[in-house]
Parts: C-alpha cells; structure tokens; sequence
C-alpha cells in the first residue's frame, strides 16, 4: 500500500493537525516508510511464539510485608506542639 499526500492530509485532519505543504512531501515518505516497516514485521513468521504484554519477562519486585512496631502513642504526643483530646492540635484549614 502506498500513502499518499492526499492521505496525509486526511491524516492530519483526522489527527487535528496541520501539515504544511512544505513538508507534505516527506511526511508522506515517512508514512510509507512506516508502512513499509510494518509490511516487513508481517512476514516474520510467529507461529511457535506465544503472545505476550512484554518482550522481557516481568517481575514483581515489591518486599515482603513485615510486621514492625510503631511509636507509641505517649511518644508522638510528646513531638506534638499541641495537644487537643489526646490527639495533635493543627490549625483549622476550613471555614
């Protein structure tokens, strides 16, 4: 198949985009270099290959989770520069 420049404008409006006559000509160059590209990509033969999301193989690399004991509540208090309730005090942000 061969891209034409008459396609690349059709391209181009469908893209919202302009394309100025100046570069018409090697846009259209690259279309077909595209296509050509894709043409090659058609012959491989795949038969034997399973499909896949990712040519490498992908792994989880998240940790373990592990049970770690936090700063009790008398300590927090304590970095607090205000306490209201048993809970900090911070300054009112809605009216």
């Amino acid at each position: 198949m061969k891209v034409t420049a008459e396609d690349v404008r059709h391209i181009a409006t469908l893209s919202r985009l302009t394309v100025p006559e100046a570069e018409m000509e090697k846009f259209t160059e690259q279309f077909n270099q595209i296509i050509n590209y894709a043409d090659i990509l058609q012959q491989i033969d795949t038969t034997d290959i399973e499909p896949t999301a990712h040519v490498l193989p992908v792994a989880n690399v998240l940790r373990e989770d592990v049970v770690q004991e936090g700063v009790a509540h008398e300590d927090a208090m304590k970095n607090a520069p205000a306490v209201h309730n048993d809970g900090f005090k911070v300054p009112r942000v809605i009216e």
